[in-house]
């Protein structure tokens, strides 16, 4: 069997395992099926050196992902008004099936979806602020310093040293009014300085998968690169809450919290959330909500005496 019959064979084989979880009401995990077949057919139709498949089939394989996508969007939505059913997916199958041999009208009247475009720092919320014809008002600071990161490569602990503290903080869960309709759910954890000036690598938890009520449960340990005495006056630790839009085919900063350096201290503490865009010199701060929702973290610090 080629290779390019062995990528399909394993595309139906996600499609199928996506399909018979959505139908036993195992949304979650359907939802993760969904979305890792997404990103596997997109990175397949954005691929320069590909020749496995022609401009056509690249075209229906993007066009079946955007189904995926918006499947995976109606689960998480119970209110979508853009419902996009089981039923119509499962016409899809035998697209996927044949895609080498397919050469007939594609059944929805979609468009591909382009590979995510995961913003740096401050470029999502200037691009929401043309759309909607805001005023760039906060400062996005600097995120020259250091060069982004994909999502889901935090750093490790740095090495210990004599009379030195170092800080992990666990970001337990966050509390979003919808909290169930957020799609690939991220943070993004940086350190600035007074000016908005990154002092530390940023970096970007996991996608968290597990959603209840109004909760995003993160339950990851993310460890500050640098030691607490060094970290200077002013400097504060930031956590920008991302997620996936559809729509608009990007991820956005939906809010933001931050930790001042005399709230480090050892325990659970919960910090409140801002309306974006993220103000990283901290001077025009609007709550996100007057709703009892915040970000709840618990910190660890590690001294080498």
């Amino acid at each position: 069997m080629s290779d390019v019959n062995k990528t399909v064979q394993k595309w139906h084989a996600s499609f199928r395992k996506g399909t018979d979880f959505d139908s036993w009401g195992q949304l979650v995990e359907a939802i993760d099926e969904y979305q890792i077949l997404a990103r596997q057919l997109q990175k397949e139709v954005q691929s320069a050196n590909s020749s496995d498949f022609t401009e056509e089939q690249k075209k229906t394989l993007g066009k079946i992902a955007t189904c995926l996508e918006m499947r995976s969007a109606s689960l998480q939505c119970t209110q979508s008004k853009e419902e996009f059913k089981l039923e119509d997916l499962k016409k899809l199958e035998t697209i996927i099936t044949n895609i080498l041999s397919y050469n007939k009208e594609f059944p929805f009247d979609v468009q591909p979806v382009p590979l995510r475009k995961i913003l740096a720092p401050g470029e999502e919320e200037n691009l929401e602020l043309e759309e909607e014809e805001e005023d760039a008002a906060a400062g996005a600071g600097s995120a020259e310093a250091f060069p982004p990161r994909a999502p889901g490569t935090l750093l490790p602990r740095l090495p210990s040293e004599p009379g030195m503290t170092l800080l992990t903080i666990k970001i337990e869960k966050i509390g979003l009014k919808d909290a169930g309709q957020c799609i690939d759910p991220y943070m993004t954890i940086s350190v600035k300085d007074l000016n908005g000036v990154d002092l530390n690598p940023v970096q970007d938890t996991p996608v968290a998968t597990r959603k209840e009520d109004t909760y995003i449960h993160f339950s990851v340990d993310v460890e500050i690169q640098r030691h607490v005495e060094k970290l200077p006056k002013g400097a504060a630790i930031f956590f920008e809450f991302k997620h996936y839009k559809p729509k608009k085919r990007f991820t956005s900063t939906k809010c933001f919290a931050f930790m001042e350096m005399d709230e480090i201290k050892p325990g659970p503490i919960v910090i409140e959330l801002y309306k974006k865009p993220t103000d990283f010199k901290r001077k025009k701060l609007q709550l996100l909500t007057k709703k009892p929702l915040y970000l709840h973290l618990h910190q660890t610090l590690h001294k080498d005496s």
